[in-house]
This record gives C-alpha cells, structure tokens and sequence, in this order.
C-alpha cells in the first residue's frame, strides 16, 4: 500500500485500471470501447499495454505494483496464452473493495494479496453482462471489457456469476529469498525498460543476511551456482546519483523491494539476466 492515506473510491467517475500484453496494434482501444460503451462515465486508466507476450509473471508483477496507488475501483488484466480454454475467467473482490477481472492463471493474485487479500471469487457467467458473440480467443472485449464497465456502473459483484472457493485460485511462483549466514540467495522478479533487475526481497532481507548496510558497502554479486559462479562488485546505493556511470548498485526500489541496476546502463544485458534467474548477494 501507499505510505500515507488509504486510497478511496474516486469521487463522480468510476475508475477501471486496465493492464494487457495486447501491444499498440488496437486490441486494447477496442476494449476500451467497449467498457465505454456501456459506462460512459468511467476512467480507463492504463497500467500497461507493453507487456512482454504471454508474461504472465511480469504482468502480475506490474499490476501488483500499480494497483495500490490506483483509486479503489475495477481493475482488468489479460496476459492469457490459455484463452479460449477451460481457464476460469473469473472476479476477485479484495479487502480493499477493488474487483480484479482476468483469467484464472495466476496473474491476478498477487495484486489481490497487495491489496489486503481476496475476500470473493466469482466465475464470470453473467450472459447479460457478456457481448452477444464471445469469441474463442478476444476474452478482454467480449468477457472482462463488458463485465468491467457494468460493475464499474455500479451492478452488485455477486451477480457476475457463480462463486468458487478462493483456495482453488492458481497462483505464480514469484522468486523467493533465501536468507543465509553471509549471503542472501535471490531471484529476478521483473526486468523494467531501463534494464534495471527488480529482485525478489526486502531491505531488511539483506540486512538480515549481512549486516547493516551503509551506502558505498561493497556487495558481491554471483550470478550461476554458488562457488563457480562469476562475481561482480556493486555498491549498495541509495539513489543512482550515488554510483559512477556504468557502476552496478543495489538499491530499495520505489516499492520497497531490492533490485540491481547498473547506473546509466542496463544491468539486464551485461549480466545477460531475465525474470526468473536466481543470483548471489554477499560482502565483497
């Protein structure tokens, strides 16, 4: 959540979020149509189009990031490589009182736990709600579109369609940190546009595994398996002011979670590093 005031419902307008791999080629234009077709009133606020195709954790990893500092409100997502089969498309309330529509594949549950956790599922069968047509393989305009803007109306979640038990929810397996004696053995949860690795931890996580960190504390970075793998020196930095241009530096990210980056440059190709990759942390 945001450090300071909860968010609050947005006063007059409606708000959907709304996050796709779909890319500029008019999918998601379409579907923007479609929900203000029906709610003509509503804010289409748009996380990301850009995802990388069928990303499902980076998708995830983004609408986790955004949702907290978006008004409460209905917030769409589709990274769907599975549309059109037996995936649920599905509704999840949250203990916030935002509604997330997407497919049943993981994407939307950690943007569910980070907003205070699910407290109703439902599967989207409300054919009144639904165009006319739905297609095999365009669920955003034909399901979550249409569904998004009659909720954003103001239409009560539970007619969506059926419940289900929430513990039957597929989840993503984000990289966890493994806290040692002098080492903290991490994960690449998301690799951003400027090539900056976005690591699966907190702070306190290093801390923890190290000892306290000052800025310029040298930190060894392994990248492979243990004891054969190639090091690399970084600093643990506050800003990117602080580290030379073409340095490497650990640093809190916006969200409170650690990541590497090399100053003015991309640590995602010199390492040669994507989401998933395990590396090494310890004192040089």
């Amino acid at each position: 959540m945001p450090p300071n005031e909860p968010a609050t419902p947005a006063a007059g307008h409606p708000v959907i979020g709304f996050l796709t791999d779909f890319g500029l080629d008019g999918a998601a234009a379409i579907c923007r149509g479609v929900m203000l077709s029906i709610a003509r009133d509503a804010q289409v606020i748009d996380i990301s189009h850009t995802v990388a195709k069928y990303a499902i954790l980076d998708g995830a990893y983004l609408l986790r990031s955004a949702v907290p500092w978006l008004p409460i409100g209905v917030h769409v997502a589709v990274v769907d490589p599975g549309v059109g089969t037996d995936r649920r498309s599905i509704g999840l309330r949250t203990a916030r009182g935002d509604v997330l529509l997407g497919p049943d594949n993981g994407l939307l549950v950690p943007a569910a736990d980070r907003l205070g956790g699910v407290t109703e599922a439902r599967i989207l069968q409300n054919r009144e709600w639904l165009l006319p047509r739905t297609s095999a393989t365009f669920h955003g305009r034909d399901i979550f579109a249409p569904v998004a803007a009659h909720l954003a109306l103001g239409a009560p979640f539970e007619a969506a369609g059926p419940p289900f038990d929430p513990a039957t929810l597929v989840r993503l397996d984000f990289p966890v940190p493994v806290v040692e004696a002098g080492r903290l053995s991490t994960g690449v949860t998301y690799v951003d546009s400027f090539g900056n690795l976005r690591l699966g931890g907190v702070a306190a996580d290093l801390a923890t595994a190290l000892g306290p960190m000052e800025p310029g504390t040298e930190l060894a970075i392994e990248v492979g398996v243990p004891r054969t793998a190639p090091t690399l020196v970084a600093r643990w930095s506050r800003t990117f002011g602080e580290a030379a241009r073409g340095e490497l530096l650990v640093y809190e990210d916006s969200s409170g979670d650690l990541a590497l980056a090399e100053s003015s440059g991309s640590a995602a190709s010199r390492l040669d590093l994507a989401s998933g990759a395990r590396i090494g942390i310890r004192r040089a």
